[in-house]
């Protein structure tokens, strides 16, 4: 009898549901057949065979049976057996067919990591009984770090695997034992301790072989850095290369805790602030090297280098985690699969394509893993032996050598062909054709500006060629192109020629073109930028199709070039967010930089409004949005950006002086109210926002308690008000979010920034003008406690529907609004001021105020809204105009602002012909002379 049979025998004999299985087990690997005998002989329960590991389990097994030994050679001895019996138990549980791919490489991480943990500990305890314990200047413990690299660090280790391993700690100082060592030098001990634990071959095996090649300055480095030198290395020294490693980092022994807060530390040096498409070109020659090394090493059967293998899967993967990291939190994960589920899912991928890239990985890595089970080996190759080729084919469930290699031919040729498809260099600009070669004529001198603008007019630049040569030309002498290097100014060129070929798709080319130079010079500068453009044929397209429509736009984009990354996905570009989604991005982006600063977050309000602003005037130029959806979403915007500004605003507050309380103790509330256009929901692009702040604190004379420093809650009011428009108004390099108006507070440029509430109300009853009390017919509440928002609604309908004397009232609107057109008015006999002229926009809403104002008394319902249209509708409603006046004043009203909103895409003032709308202005003239003119009490 053979010693399988023998085996498979045996286990008959005790558990003939475990034998059965292990009859494919054990054809797929001796070293499965050999792990078996050698339990069996040592009378070890098998049951452990069939159970799925709990999380903890293994690392509790591990510690539990290292605890007490205080022998190297002992603790050897234990862990190379416990690793024994857990490869055996892995390995025949996945080739028995009873643990999917993640349950097997989970568990190989598990068990490399608790070993990793066990070794460290048994090294500190020697290391401590020798030296004392490490000490930060402070007297605090440091702490040692081991952070999992690679495969370990995405919980995706294969089966016979190096471990990478980065060994770190918190802090530098000195041991307190009787024989001090530097940390520096405690630290490289443990690490070479640990090291020998885990990889010296000793009558028992190894348990893993272990790789710091990947520690700072590699050979070079120490064997462990403080958390200072690792932060100072990635900042100066680290390379392209080393943020594709750190994709994977993840703490797997020693302080947990303190290595994810390191790890959140280098987040910046490996995901950059906005879309990296550097990075691209980075991981393209970094496969570029592999490749010539299998070619060289003829490692085309290589499962994991060859080509279609499981390398340029990651590569896949990984590109869109170095180019998009920094914007999109679920893409930083470390490990693989829950990233392509997320790359299908937020259509970075086509779902069907995602979807089968992560058969091709399952595939892939069980194919891996199957070789290496073999005999328990580092391999990578495709067996050439018939008895090794018989087992893959067994573990693999294929039923010979030729329907493996199909199958694997067919997985392989997809993994390459969406390879080459994310890693395409683009070729568009690079051949020889007339415009490519007009540029580098252009550039190199040899082409006389005259010719080059006679040889845009043939290409199809009919209008202002001479115009367009002269914007080449002033790029061409900026500085920072003059200083390029050869070969990046190579890349320059041929964006200039890709734009230069794709304008001509444009009904206005040389327009086109024209702004998209603009935004050129604004990017010239940053690599990352026109890398992006140059790599990515849609971002082109996109680009080239906003700055023909939108003068207004290109400007916006120049201004901030950030945005281009915006232009990536047409799908999102054209679809801004639903007002919950918004707020809900906003706040989860938020929580992101939570502990950043005040400048992370300044820099995060202006980005986001930008961002979400580029997205609403795409999908309105595009017509994918009417006029009065993007008010809408302008004005949801304003009203995310505000509620966030004031939750960044008050926790700084609170930690530095903490909270004022009202007189009971309870807290406090601060509202924010908005007026004019935001109040009446009617923000266009690069509105202002006029705002009015209030509160219902009945305690100022005291002090905020539980902060280090009390302020006086006045004071405090006074000082969150200031930082609240601060972190909307002030300029950064990032821009700013809003301009903020407060003139229509209580009392105008001289009163508080912040009201009581109840002190707004009296205000409002007792000292406002007429007009004020227009101008809170558009007034609403959008942040700040609930409660207060019901009270300011309570003022506010109360104010607005008090009983007034009509005559007077109308008189003050008349008045008000003469002296308003006497001094804005800018129409002249050639134009029309569509905003202040007479029958304009400003008419037509004075008009609604006045009969807001009139009739609110006997009909609370006009008060509900603070928007122009709901409110003539509730006017209608309670008989205050007519149905034909109304819907003339909205026809006109939607008209008007059709025109502006239009006009300031273009940069253009909000002047008409003065023969436009003269059916329009008449209609609003007649309306206002009938109720405010030609009436008689």
């Amino acid at each position: 009898m053979s010693g399988t049979a023998e085996l498979l025998a045996r286990l008959r004999a005790q558990d003939a549901a475990l034998a059965e299985a292990a009859v494919r087990a054990c054809a797929a690997s001796p070293f499965v057949a050999e792990a078996l005998a050698w339990m069996l002989d040592r009378g070890m329960a098998l049951e452990e065979l069939r159970r799925v590991r709990e999380p903890g389990q293994t690392a509790g097994r591990i510690r539990e049976a290292t605890r007490e030994l205080a022998e190297e050679a002992d603790m050897q001895r234990a862990l190379r057996r416990l690793r024994r019996e857990d490869m055996a138990r892995i390995a025949f549980r996945d080739l028995a067919g009873w643990a999917p791919l993640d349950e097997t490489l989970g568990d190989l991480s598990d068990l490399a990591d608790a070993c990793c943990e066990a070794a460290l500990r048994f090294a500190e305890r020697r290391l401590q009984g020798r030296h004392g314990r490490p000490l930060d200047e402070r007297g605090g413990e440091s702490r040692p770090v081991v952070l999992g690299m690679g495969k370990l660090g995405g919980r995706e280790l294969n089966f016979s695997s190096d471990i990478d391993l980065i060994f770190c700690y918190t802090q530098g100082g000195e041991t307190d034992g009787a024989r001090p060592l530097s940390n520096g030098e405690y630290f490289g001990r443990l690490t070479q301790e640990t090291g020998k634990l885990l990889s010296a071959r000793t009558e028992d095996g190894f348990v893993f072989r272990v790789d710091t090649m990947l520690r700072p300055f590699g050979s070079a480095g120490a064997l462990a850095a403080s958390f200072a030198a690792m932060e100072e290395y990635y900042q100066v020294h680290g390379r392209e290369w080393e943020r594709y490693a750190l994709i994977k980092a993840r703490p797997v022994a020693g302080d947990i805790e303190a290595g994810q807060a390191l790890l959140r530390t280098l987040r910046p040096f490996v995901y950059r602030r906005y879309l990296d498409y550097n990075a691209i070109g980075s991981l393209r020659e970094l496969k570029r090297l592999i490749e010539d090394d299998v070619k060289r090493k003829g490692m085309d059967d290589n499962v994991k280098l060859g080509p279609g293998g499981i390398r340029e899967l990651e590569f896949i993967v990984q590109s869109f985690q170095l180019v998009r990291g920094g914007n999109e939190t679920p893409l930083r994960d470390a490990r693989l699969r829950p990233v392509l589920r997320y790359l299908g899912e937020a259509g970075h991928l086509p779902s069907q394509t995602a979807m089968r890239l992560d058969e091709c990985y399952v595939y892939l890595r069980r194919l891996e893993n199957a070789i290496q089970m073999y005999g328990d080996e580092q391999a990578h190759a495709l067996p050439a032996d018939e008895a090794r080729r018989a087992a893959l084919c067994a573990a693999m469930g294929n039923a010979d050598w030729c329907g493996l290699l199909e199958e694997l031919d067919a997985v392989r040729g997809f993994v390459q062909q969406q390879f080459g498809r994310v890693f395409a260099e683009s070729q568009k600009g690079r051949d020889e054709g007339p415009l490519a070669r007009l540029v580098a004529g252009l550039w190199s001198g040899q082409l006389d500006p005259g010719d080059a603008a006679d040889g845009l007019y043939g290409a199809g630049y009919q209008q202002s060629p001479k115009e367009l040569v002269d914007d080449l030309e002033t790029l061409k002498g900026l500085r920072l192109v003059r200083a390029m290097r050869e070969e990046t100014l190579l890349k320059l060129q041929q964006l200039l020629a890709q734009l230069l070929e794709e304008a001509l798709q444009q009904p206005q080319p040389a327009v086109a073109l024209k702004r998209a130079l603009r935004i050129i010079q604004a990017v010239v500068g940053r690599s990352t930028y026109l890398t992006l453009l140059r790599e990515s044929d849609g971002t082109r397209q996109q680009l080239l199709g906003l700055c023909a429509a939108s003068p207004w736009l290109t400007d916006f984009i120049a201004q901030s070039p950030v945005l281009l990354d915006s232009l990536l996905d047409p799908r999102t570009l054209y679809a801004p967010p639903e007002k919950e989604e918004l707020f809900e991005d906003l706040r989860r982006r938020a929580q992101e930089i939570e502990g950043q600063g005040t400048e992370a977050a300044m820099d995060l309000l202006r980005r986001y409004q930008k961002e979400m602003t580029l997205r609403i005037a795409a999908a309105d130029l595009m017509h994918a949005l009417p006029l009065v959806k993007v008010s809408d979403r302008l004005t949801w915007l304003a009203e995310a950006i505000v509620a966030q500004a004031l939750r960044f605003t008050w926790a700084e507050m609170a930690a530095q002086y903490g909270e004022p309380r009202r007189r009971d103790g309870s807290p406090f509330g601060f509202g924010v109210i908005a007026y004019g256009k935001f109040g009446g929901i009617e923000l266009g692009y690069g509105s202002d926002l006029d705002l009015v702040f209030v509160h219902d604190c009945d305690a100022l004379d005291e002090d905020s308690q539980g902060g280090a420093r009390p302020l006086n809650n006045g004071a405090w009011y006074a000082r969150l008000a200031q930082r609240l428009i601060n972190s909307l108004a002030t300029q950064t390099p990032a821009g700013r979010a809003y301009e903020v108006d407060m003139q229509l507070r209580p009392s105008g440029a001289s009163g508080l920034l912040v009201t009581s509430l109840d002190g707004f109300a009296d205000y409002q009853r007792s000292s406002a003008w007429t007009w004020e009390h227009q101008a809170l017919t558009r007034a609403r509440y959008i942040a700040g406690p609930e409660a207060m928002g019901e009270a300011f609604e309570a003022v506010r309908q109360e104010i607005l529907c008090r009983p007034r004397d009509v005559a007077t009232l109308r008189g003050q609107v008349v008045e008000m609004r003469a002296r308003m057109r006497g001094s804005l008015d800018k129409s002249s006999a050639e134009s029309w001021d569509i905003k202040q002229g007479e029958g304009g926009l400003i008419d037509i809403e004075f008009v609604t105020q006045y009969l807001v104002l009139r009739d609110a008394s006997r009909d609370a319902g006009v008060v509900e809204y603070s928007d122009n249209w709901r409110q003539l509708d509730a006017l209608e409603r309670a008989g205050s105009i007519s149905t034909g006046s109304k819907q003339a004043l909205i026809d006109c009203y939607r008209a008007y602002r059709g025109f502006v909103h239009v006009r300031s895409l273009q940069n253009q003032p909000a002047q008409a012909p003065a023969d436009r709308f003269a059916a329009e202005r008449e209609a609003v003239r007649a309306i206002w002379r009938q109720l405010l003119v030609d009436v008689r009490d």
